[in-house]
């Protein structure tokens, strides 16, 4: 099929293997790139869904329909696909950042070393009796390493670090009870009752952020400034360990 072809919306679902509806969802959300005819359908071009393809799991007369030019392994889970409609703060590249973390093949993965030793350290340097590495799907905030914490993951809607994989900048949060962005969040309102946050972005090889090296405490409280440049040295050696692995 040609780069160039024009494809409906319907003709989208087919390659893509989901619901025409989600098709749609996408086209308005500007996930897909496309245009509306003088009759108000949408439609896009066959190259517009190539970062897509390399992540959508294909069906049998989709791959026949792009003549074999893709690789037939079927790759993931909605988690990797951004949502036409979330509940939290996302930039213009988020498929891009998700199509990265994918890559990096370490959501889900055993705890090791190397990154426990990081969030240790960035627990004692700061002060903080929270420390983690958290990698963020479209569904969940999953923690590669963690210390003070008991939970694995928790949902992507509750994530601080959401606002955090927005820039290359620390995002900081003194008071999250005060904060009209977070005094309801059930991470505030509940255990681990977070007042204090901090976090850094932590990316991949591709330079894509997958997530951030963050502390966390349960008193409002201000960051020194040999702390955050502790923190932030933390988080490029993080960001390095996770360039060896994606």
């Amino acid at each position: 099929m040609d780069k160039d072809s024009i494809l409906t919306t319907t003709a989208v679902a087919r390659i893509l293997g989901v619901a025409t509806s989600t098709v749609q969802a996408w086209m308005e959300n500007g996930l897909i790139v496309s245009w509306k005819t003088p009759g108000g359908h949408r439609r896009t071009r066959f190259d517009e869904i190539g970062h897509l393809l390399q992540l959508a799991p294909l069906p049998d007369e989709a791959r026949y329909a792009v003549a074999g030019e893709m690789s037939t392994s079927t790759i993931p889970a909605a988690e990797f696909l951004a949502k036409a409609h979330p509940g939290y703060p996302v930039s213009r590249s988020e498929q891009d950042r998700l199509k990265a973390l994918y890559g990096s093949g370490l959501v889900d993965t055993a705890a090791e070393q190397r990154f426990d030793r990081i969030v240790r350290l960035a627990s004692l340097a700061t002060g903080s009796p929270i420390a983690l590495i958290s990698l963020l799907t479209s569904t969940r905030q999953w923690f590669k390493a963690r210390v003070g914490l008991d939970a694995q993951e928790t949902p992507r809607e509750w994530a601080f670090c959401s606002h955090t994989v927005l820039g290359t900048e620390p995002f900081i949060v003194e008071d999250a009870a005060s904060d009209p962005r977070f005094f309801t969040n059930p991470l505030v309102q509940n255990e681990p009752r977070i007042r204090f946050y901090a976090g850094v972005p932590v990316s991949g090889k591709t330079g894509h952020v997958l997530g951030t090296l963050c502390v966390i405490d349960r008193e409002p409280r201000k960051l020194r400034s040999s702390e955050l440049h502790a923190l932030l040295d933390l988080a490029h050696i993080a960001s390095e360990e996770l360039g060896k692995s994606s």
